[in-house]
């Protein structure tokens, strides 16, 4: 029984539009038949439909309410709303079928139930798509800067991190572990929406578990629901999240893991339950990379990108959170001088540019020169000799330089030690001959990297297999 009670609840979505298609139709009727009222029995049937429809629809909707894990306070407004719209409705239907005999019903006017109705499955139908696809459903699509604007901002949870200079002191739970579920789990499992009558936002609705019983066996993780059906194959029915939902990563599994192994403690620090620092290291904040120049450019149009893939260049951003892209002629050996006009459209994102094998000459150095972001440069076998490679020079952010296997003359070597960022230039396999000594790069200075280098040989080296 119980099985089939859920079935019904979960016909809801289908089952609210039929009334909304015979209250729409009957307004519209109405108005259209405003002069002439000579369809009101056909109109006053099609509310008599709405009602019966809508009752149903109230009485699936309440099911999908039992069954579901949605708390009363979220679905309320919306179930007492649809239960108005029912009963408007039927009132509609007794003051345009039949002569009526309630008397507030012969003196309320048309107009009123009609401007009621319509408020009514509009209010009742917006309540419905916030509970279904959320109260941004349809302000998602609008950046964030807009969404501010309008006061409507998203609630973003930010994704832990660790102090490195104190992460003993950091409290396991409520610093790692209740983050990670804010991200992960909460958006299903809160005071608003309890799917599975389970709530994650909080220690209590932790320790009580759900519909399933408890969602945590102390010190057994495999046992822990909370943590075992986030390991399951993604395509299993009971995996969590669900698999279109964004993912935990084996850093934040491994977390929840360790916090449930030992005791599921609420207050205790890291340093407190003796957790090595490597089990939390891949919290600590990352490095900034400092790599590419710290300055914003113009996204580059897709059909741009497509263009230059279409004509052999491989293109591709150096991250998802910049516009500076990465420019290869790995798969177009073809390319020349006269070619580079083909990538004028994107000079200001270029940082990386991969000219290797190509059939470039020393006439290339003065079209380079224009890429005003230019950082990583390789132009190993090709002809260049480095004739006029001081034209790079403007090159402000230029920090590395790859000539190997090129005809690179000593003679224009000078010439690299001016470059203002350079800090690194690979020779190897060049006319320039390796010093006897080299020594180790610097801070601040150019390192000449030659190559060539002779590795000492190891155990593993003398196995034959």
């Amino acid at each position: 029984m119980e099985a089939i009670l859920q079935l019904i609840g979960r016909l809801h979505p289908l089952v609210v539009h039929l009334p909304i298609g015979f209250i729409m139709a009957a307004l519209l009727l109405q108005w259209y038949d405003r002069k002439n009222k000579e369809w009101s029995n056909i109109i006053g049937v099609l509310f008599q439909w709405a009602f019966v429809f809508a009752t149903i629809a109230c009485i699936s909707g309440y099911l999908l309410y039992k069954g579901e894990g949605y708390s009363f306070e979220t679905v309320k407004i919306h179930l007492w709303m649809g239960i108005f719209t029912a009963i408007f409705s039927l009132l509609m239907y007794l003051r345009l079928a039949t002569s009526p005999k309630i008397i507030f019903i012969r003196r309320v006017p048309v107009v009123l139930f009609s401007f009621s109705l319509l408020f009514l499955i509009s209010f009742t139908g917006h309540l419905g798509g916030n509970i279904t696809h959320g109260s941004d459903y349809l302000i998602e699509p609008l950046p964030n800067n807009i969404k501010s604007l309008l006061g409507v901002g998203p609630e973003v949870y930010e994704m832990p991190t660790l102090e490195e200079e104190n992460w003993e002191a950091a409290i396991l739970y409520s610093d790692l572990v209740q983050p990670i579920l804010n991200n992960r789990c909460v958006s299903c499992h809160n005071a608003k929406k309890e799917k599975g009558e389970l709530r994650l936002e909080e220690a209590n609705g932790i320790l009580k578990g759900g519909e399933d019983g408890l969602v945590i066996e102390p010190n057994e993780p495999e046992k822990s629901s909370l943590y075992a059906r986030m390991i399951l194959p993604l395509d299993h029915e009971d995996h969590m999240p669900p698999k279109d939902k964004d993912q935990p990563s084996k850093e934040e599994l491994d977390i929840i893991k360790i916090w449930i192994a030992n005791g599921n403690p609420f207050d205790k620090s890291i340093g407190e339950m003796g957790l090595k620092k490597e089990s939390v290291q891949a919290f600590f904040p990352k490095a900034k990379d400092d790599t590419y120049p710290d300055v914003e450019v113009a996204e580059i149009p897709q059909d741009t990108i497509a263009s230059l893939k279409k004509k052999g260049f491989h293109v591709e951003r150096i991250s998802k959170e910049s516009n500076f892209i990465k420019i290869s002629c790995i798969n177009k050996p073809s390319f020349s001088d006269q070619d580079f006009d083909l990538l004028s459209s994107v000079k200001d994102q270029v940082v990386y540019l991969d000219l290797g094998g190509t059939r470039i000459t020393e006439a290339i150095f003065e079209k380079i020169s224009t890429l005003p972001h230019l950082t990583i440069l390789k132009l190993d076998n090709t002809a260049v000799s480095g004739e006029n490679i001081e034209t790079l020079e403007k090159l402000g952010y230029l920090k590395n330089l790859n000539l190997m296997g090129t005809n690179f003359e000593e003679v224009h070597l000078q010439k690299l030690k001016r470059f203002k960022k350079l800090q690194i230039v690979y020779l190897f396999n060049t006319p320039i001959k390796r010093p006897d000594h080299v020594d180790g790069p610097k801070e601040g200075e150019l390192f000449i990297d030659y190559g060539g280098y002779d590795l000492p040989k190891i155990a593993t080296d003398s196995i034959v297999y």
